[in-house]
């Protein structure tokens, strides 16, 4: 287990802030963030928590995992680390045609 905790179903209002007051009831939040729309800055609706120690992380999964947050059953669970998506589509390269990019100049 880990201390980094993923956090799904949030409403779509909360903050950082809000998401780390909310998990210190269960003990000592070493981060939190809500993952925002990189093209908006409107928040996705889920985040990550890192709490202090792995006993804390699963007691705030026990804690939290299906309770009601402003309106919405949260899902908490151990964060998995991140998958490498891929490269697939437009490779804006070098913009200035000096090679690297995976199209074509006209």
């Amino acid at each position: 287990m880990t201390n980094k905790l993923y956090v799904g179903n949030l409403s779509f209002h909360l903050t950082s802030d809000d998401l780390e007051q909310y998990f210190a009831q269960a003990g000592t939040v070493e981060s939190a963030k809500i993952i925002e729309d990189r093209d908006t800055g409107r928040s996705r609706g889920f985040g990550f928590v890192e709490m202090s120690s792995e006993a804390e992380a699963q007691g705030a999964i026990e804690q939290f995992n299906g309770q009601e947050f402003e309106g919405r059953s949260l899902v908490v669970n151990e964060a998995r680390p991140r998958e490498n998506r891929g490269g697939g589509g437009y490779n804006r390269g070098n913009q200035d045609g000096g090679g690297g990019g995976n199209y074509s100049r006209w």
